[in-house]
């Protein structure tokens, strides 16, 4: 099969072939419809998670959708040519995290496009297929799906469980990336009033265009005094799409009395991973701090159907359809903070 090959760190994919995935008994593999490129890819290309991923090479992507194409003959639930979504957290099924529908942080946890080969070719493999594979309704599309795929479905547990996001709170939002572009359309699907901040003016105007009601750009003014006046008093909630000090830090600074801070933004991984947070103002005012990881298999049914009712419009934030030997142009805007949107791959052979 065709795949986009992690062979150096830093350094271009290798697009070449290479033995198809070997089927597990309780697994299926996946022909690729879609799979999105997303920032936590970028991590894995810089060599920020590298106790984490294999040693190289590797298969990198984890944004996925498309077609059973061979079942294992313990698989129960799927046969083949059935179209799925494969959540990026797959779990055991069998721990007490995943007993409790939190499978998103399952004791034994694997993950696609990381701690094994993902979906940066034609075809993948999913464990456990019957505890971690989703039916995709007919009426949401590859694309769409594969827009879920991280950056969305991260969202939406971190909006809607994590930060327990409510009709008219005010919502401010730091980095108008694939998380915080999802984050504004499904805060303001539940009604929230969303204000999203970044440094480009492009990925600010996307914003308002999909629901942002103000949006700042934190090079021009301070964004935690902007949003405490905007908001005459601070944000319900504030949400680190990014993983960076600076955003981290003026999410919780912008909050009003017993606020609620989410740490979506992942960092790199040891000291540098190590951000300061303001102990004093956090316990003075009754902050919440919560981190929020992906999404458990238990909360994707409701996702799927806002986006089949088109409540939710994830296709939206798709702005380049590319193939896999545009992969490397996708992770260079990434490095560049350049561009805006979702970039998914459709073009496998």
């Amino acid at each position: 099969m065709k795949a986009a090959v992690l062979e150096k760190y830093k350094e271009p994919l290798s697009i070449k072939d290479i033995k198809e995935p070997v089927l597990a008994p309780d697994g299926v593999i996946i022909k690729l419809r879609a799979c999105g490129v997303c920032r936590s890819d970028w991590h894995g290309w810089m060599g920020d998670w590298t106790g984490f991923i294999p040693p190289l090479p590797h298969i990198l992507g984890h944004e996925m959708s498309g077609e059973v194409e061979e079942i294992g003959k313990n698989v129960r639930n799927f046969k083949k040519g059935d179209r799925v979504i494969i959540p990026f957290t797959l779990g055991d099924g069998t721990c007490p995290h995943c007993l409790s529908g939190h499978s998103n942080v399952c004791d034994h946890q694997v993950m696609p496009g990381f701690t094994y080969n993902g979906g940066f070719a034609e075809y993948t493999h999913v464990p456990k297929a019957d505890n971690n594979l989703m039916h995709l309704p007919d009426g949401v599309k590859f694309v769409e799906a594969s827009a879920m795929g991280c950056r969305f479905m991260t969202a939406f547990h971190g909006i809607t469980s994590q930060g327990n996001v409510r009709p008219g709170d005010w919502v401010a939002i730091f980095g108008a990336g694939g998380v915080g572009l999802s984050a504004t359309q499904i805060c303001t699907a539940i009604g929230a009033n969303v204000i999203t901040v970044d440094i480009s003016d492009d990925k600010l105007q996307f914003a308002k265009k999909i629901g942002a009601v103000e949006t700042i750009n934190s090079k021009n003014e301070n964004p935690a005094e902007a949003i405490k006046e905007i908001t005459k008093g601070g944000a319900q909630v504030g949400v680190d799409a990014l993983g960076i000090q600076e955003t981290m830090l003026n999410s919780i600074l912008c909050l009003d009395k017993r606020g609620r801070h989410v740490q979506i933004g992942m960092t790199p991984f040891g000291d540098k991973g190590h951000l300061k947070i303001p102990v004093n103002d956090i316990v003075r005012r009754e902050i919440q701090f919560k981190g929020s990881f992906g999404m458990p298999i238990s909360e994707f049914p409701g996702m799927l159907q806002m986006v089949e009712k088109k409540r939710l419009e994830p296709g939206e934030l798709v702005t380049k359809t590319i193939s896999l030997e545009d992969i490397d142009k996708a992770i260079h805007d990434m490095t560049t903070f350049s561009g805006f949107g979702v970039s998914v791959v459709t073009k496998f052979d």
